[in-house]
């Protein structure tokens, strides 16, 4: 067995409270096959029951970050049923980033096509390397990139993003940025230090209410502008009258950092 073969398809590291989910299968561009899939909701599912996780990183091994369904592993599946199960772990996993409690961030340290470039936009914010770039190519292949569709034209302009879906013509990091794909763009050496940065950020902020506020942020977004209102005032009156924001609040009058206990 060769070192690719046995080498794990994602590998999970954990340093101060901030998880690193990083794709490992190099050789395919990190390449979304079904046992990483698998892998990528597994994870997700234990980091969501874990309240010591603050923030979760998300990034590729090698020169990608993600390149996409493993177009091989799809090509050999035997009937529709098991390409559309193959479809359907994704669309889970891509859910559970908007249902994961804590805020993620896509690294993105090279390419992001198709399905990685969907992941990007899943992503509650993404920091990218000066040299990565963006595409959903599927229509050059005949293959119309019709899941990455649903986050993409949630991220970004509806011409903007149609024109990605419908042309398949790859954009720049700056491009990505211009167009509201990415919230950052560093140059390659410094892109772990600036996500690092974020992520330092979020983990100051009340577990409890960056949750809750993730949580109404996404489902807002659904909603007429009536039921929007409706939904986020519950919200924050709920969140007004828990002991989180009460210590906020007193902290920010007697001119003090505030002394949150989660």
């Amino acid at each position: 067995m060769n070192d690719q073969a046995a080498a794990p398809v994602l590998v999970r590291s954990t340093a101060d409270q901030v998880v690193t989910l990083t794709l490992n299968r190099p050789r395919q561009y990190n390449a979304l096959s079904a046992a990483l899939l698998a892998a990528l909701n597994g994870e997700l599912d234990a980091i969501a029951a874990d309240s010591s996780v603050r923030v979760v990183l998300l990034t590729g091994s090698g020169s990608a970050f993600c390149s996409g369904h493993d177009l091989k592993e799809m090509r050999a599946l035997a009937s529709p049923t098991e390409v559309e199960a193959l479809f359907s772990a994704c669309s889970r996993f891509m859910q559970k980033l908007v249902a994961l409690p804590q805020p993620v961030i896509a690294v993105v340290n090279g390419l992001a096509t198709a399905a990685g470039c969907q992941l990007v936009a899943q992503c509650d914010l993404a920091v990218a390397s000066a040299h990565a770039r963006f595409a959903v190519s599927g229509i050059n292949l005949g293959l119309f990139c019709s899941t990455p569709a649903v986050a993409l034209s949630r991220n970004i302009g509806r011409k903007r993003a149609a024109e990605m879906l419908f042309g398949g013509e790859f954009i720049d990091a700056e491009t990505a940025l211009d167009w509201g794909l990415v919230n950052r763009v560093v140059p390659p050496e410094q892109l772990l230090e600036a996500t690092q940065a974020i992520a330092d950020n979020l983990k100051g902020k009340p577990r409890e209410s960056l949750a809750t506020g993730k949580a109404l942020f996404y489902r807002q977004l659904e909603q007429s502008l009536e039921g929007a209102y409706k939904d986020a005032t519950c919200v924050i009156s709920a969140n007004m009258d828990s002991d989180v924001a009460r210590e906020g609040v007193d902290a920010f009058f007697a001119k003090r950092p505030p002394n949150w206990k989660d």
